[in-house]
């Protein structure tokens, strides 16, 4: 798609070129600055928004889902699971959604640790699905 289609029948533009410059940013904080300094920019520790949105917030956290998983794929840097969070907990923070950002620990079929981040809004997982293969190590509520 040209930039003259992307701009033309892109009806989340706005959202989209959000979801890229957020992206951007948060790698390259992760990458240059020790997880215990950026924590404290990733909201309210040990506490989680409610269980249940109100069709607005659904409405933003499922625009803002499809848009940074969409960006996220075909970023030239990696934007893996705490980057897509971070981007999409950003901009649902701008528009006034309540969301709560986990933090996980799991192992892969090499019996490996990993980590895992995700997003919940309300109900529905923004990104990272629900983390059900992980275990929770922190929340943060923004």
């Amino acid at each position: 798609m040209s930039i003259i289609g992307f701009f033309k029948y892109n009806k989340n533009r706005r959202i989209t070129i959000e979801a890229w410059i957020y992206c951007m940013i948060y790698r390259f904080l992760i990458f240059f600055i020790p997880m215990r300094y950026l924590e404290k920019y990733f909201g309210e520790k040990e506490k989680e928004s409610h269980e249940q949105g109100t069709d607005r917030d659904y409405y933003w956290a499922y625009r803002v889902s499809r848009e940074v998983n969409r960006i996220a794929d075909k970023t030239p840097w990696d934007s893996k699971c705490l980057v897509r969070a971070l981007a999409a907990q950003h901009i649902l923070q701008r528009r006034g959604v309540s969301t709560t950002l986990y933090l996980g620990v799991g192992k892969d079929e090499n019996k490996k640790m990993i980590a895992h981040a995700w997003l919940r809004c309300g109900s529905f997982y923004v990104t990272g699905g629900a983390g059900e293969e992980y275990a929770m190590v922190a929340k943060f509520k923004k």
